[in-house]
C-alpha cells in the first residue's frame, strides 16, 4: 500500500482495536507497509539488559506499528475524526479535511 494520507505529526483517533478511542500523535509512517506508530497506542513491555555501568536496564515500553486504517486524522477545525482529501491551491497540492474543507497544516 503506497500513498498514506497519515503523515508524521498528524493527530489522529483510534477507531477498532484494543486501543479504540485512544487520541494520540503520529511519531513515525510506515507507507510500504501501511501502518503508523501513534504515541501511547498498541505499546509493548521489552526487558532490557544494562548496557554500561551507567546505563540501567529494566523494563521499557515501546509503541508498535498499527494499520493505518485503523485510525482517523482529528480535524483541525472541531477536533473530530475525518477523512482525507486532496486539492490544488496556488499550484501546490495540499491535503483538505473531507467534513470541514480546511487545510491539514
Amino acid at each position: 500500500m503506497s500513498g498514506l494520507k497519515i503523515k508524521k505529526g498528524d493527530r489522529v483517533i483510534v477507531l477498532s482495536g484494543k486501543d479504540k478511542g485512544k487520541e494520540g500523535v503520529v511519531h513515525q509512517a510506515l507507507p510500504a507497509e501501511g501502518k503508523v506508530v501513534v504515541e501511547g497506542v498498541n505499546t509493548a513491555k521489552r526487558h532490557r539488559a544494562a548496557r554500561s555501568a551507567t546505563d540501567t536496564g529494566g523494563i521499557i515500553h515501546i509503541d508498535k506499528p498499527i494499520d493505518a486504517s485503523n485510525v482517523a486524522l482529528i480535524s483541525p477545525k472541531d477536533g473530530k475524526a475525518t477523512r482525507v482529501g486532496y486539492k490544488v491551491v496556488d499550484g501546490k497540492k495540499v491535503r483538505v479535511c473531507k467534513r470541514t474543507g480546511v487545510e491539514i497544516p
